[in-house]
């Protein structure tokens, strides 16, 4: 485990992007495994910057990412197609068809993970896993549980994942009640994972994550089994581990 801290965000989303860019550069058909949220903004913004720069080309690359919700509109403000379009794809050479998603409006969505499955399988292992950290420890849609499942899944949103989600819809009422999400094993198969972590509020749960028992209470603290995890915070997330 990498545990790497940085007086500014500017720092660390430029260090992520880094990473990724590095990582492309040596590997161009490298399979990335993408995340939503408010904290790989930044990160995102970077790896725009390089390839507006000519220094990285994704035509070759294929993306996962770890979500979706489910019953949301691939074009609905909310959706992560539309958030992964908006923060990254338009941006970038990657081909629509090498982005995937999964569909969270698919007429079965049992069958709908069984297929991104199969596309995971297909592409080989994910290179590189971007996570973010939920308040629970969740990672992607993994909510605590007495059990984790390992490939992906629907899952039932808990009320404080949804609680801390409804700041990008018009209410409470509006956010999803269910999303499709990759399994911990599958996220924990990623040959490296990249964990990062900003804000105070989140300085209490990646301690427990990363310093607490590996249990499935909080999913992320299984990320310590992981050989290559290098975890990016800021000052106020990682005051714990001073």
């Amino acid at each position: 485990m990498n545990l790497l801290t940085f007086d500014s965000h500017a720092k660390l989303h430029e260090s992520g992007a880094g990473i990724i860019t590095g990582l492309v550069q040596t590997n161009p058909r490298a399979v990335l495994g993408l995340a939503t949220g408010g904290t790989p903004v930044g990160i995102y913004e970077e790896l725009v910057k390089d390839y507006r720069r000519g220094l990285t080309r994704f035509k070759d690359v294929t993306t996962f990412n770890l979500d979706e919700y489910v019953g949301l509109p691939e074009d609905h403000a909310e959706s992560y197609r539309n958030y992964m379009n908006m923060h990254l794809f338009h941006h970038i050479d990657l081909p629509r068809t090498r982005a995937h998603i999964p569909d969270g409006n698919a007429a079965d969505p049992e069958a709908e993970c069984r297929r991104y499955d199969q596309l995971l399988e297909q592409a080989g292992q994910i290179d590189l896993q971007l996570l973010g950290l939920g308040h629970n420890g969740h990672i992607g849609f993994n909510e605590p549980d007495h059990a984790l499942i390992s490939g992906t899944h629907v899952v039932q949103l808990r009320e404080e994942t949804r609680r801390a989600n409804a700041r990008f819809f018009d209410s409470m009422e509006q956010v999803p009640t269910h999303a499709l999400t990759m399994g911990v094993g599958t996220i924990l198969k990623a040959r490296m994972i990249l964990l990062v972590v900003k804000g105070a509020d989140k300085a209490d749960i990646v301690h427990r994550a990363l310093t607490g028992p590996i249990t499935t209470d909080c999913p992320a603290s299984l990320l310590q089994t992981h050989p290559h995890l290098v975890v990016l915070m800021d000052a106020e997330a990682g005051r714990l581990f001073a």
